[in-house]
């Protein structure tokens, strides 16, 4: 166990601050949020919680090395999920986005299971996720603490930690400055074009990042 209290506040804010940085993962779930609502953003934030602790088990597993060797594996993953977020981007697009007042919130059409597994997906087939994890967390790896693998998946879990407090806040705050826009049709319509752009975007984004940039 590691005990120097330099080595924590360092740790901590380094990952503060990654998580502040607005990345794909944030802007989708402020866009689920903003365009379905707060139980969807919620979901959403799960979903993506989830495939961080995948790709975290993996990078302690020594598997995201894979992805960071082979050009090919990485283009893989990373032209499967840039086709991904525009297929539902397209769908955002295509939809007719209901009035989300009191009596139709239980006829979403996203529903929190969906949302949950989209944000599952998005994180999972983003490469450059799991190059993040294998890249940042052997930084703070002490060997003479013990288990380099077990070291990997606790500094993991606690960035994904920190993720939880801070995009949970801004996910809050998104429901909340857009509730009143979501009681409007017209709004609510825009708005869900808003979502599908952003999903394109970030698909196309995924698309366009090359292997060592990442």
């Amino acid at each position: 166990m590691i005990t120097d209290s330099s080595y924590w506040v360092l740790f901590f804010t380094a990952a503060l601050a990654i998580n502040i940085s607005p990345g794909p993962d944030l802007i989708y779930v402020l866009s689920r949020t903003v365009a379905e609502g707060r139980r969807v953003g919620f979901a959403s934030l799960l979903g993506i919680w989830t495939g961080a602790l995948v790709h975290v088990s993996a990078a302690a597993l020594g598997l995201a090395a894979l992805l960071a060797a082979s050009d090919v594996a990485f283009a893989v993953v990373k032209y499967v999920g840039a086709a991904y977020l525009v297929y539902l981007g397209l769908r955002a697009w295509r939809a007719q986005a209901p009035v989300l007042d009191k009596e139709q919130k239980h006829d979403r059409r996203v529903t929190p299971w969906m949302a949950y597994r989209q944000g599952v997906a998005v994180d999972l087939l983003n490469p450059k996720a799991a190059i993040f994890f294998l890249a940042f967390l052997p930084q703070f790896v002490r060997p003479e603490a013990g288990h380099v693998s077990a070291q990997i998946m606790l500094l993991g879990v606690l960035v994904i930690a920190v993720a939880v407090v801070v995009e949970s806040a801004a996910m809050l705050l998104a429901s909340r400055l857009t509730r009143t826009l979501r009681g409007n049709a017209r709004a609510s319509r825009w708005l869900q074009r808003l979502l599908g752009s952003v999903l394109v975007g970030l698909g196309v984004r995924l698309a366009l990042i090359g292997h060592r940039s990442a």
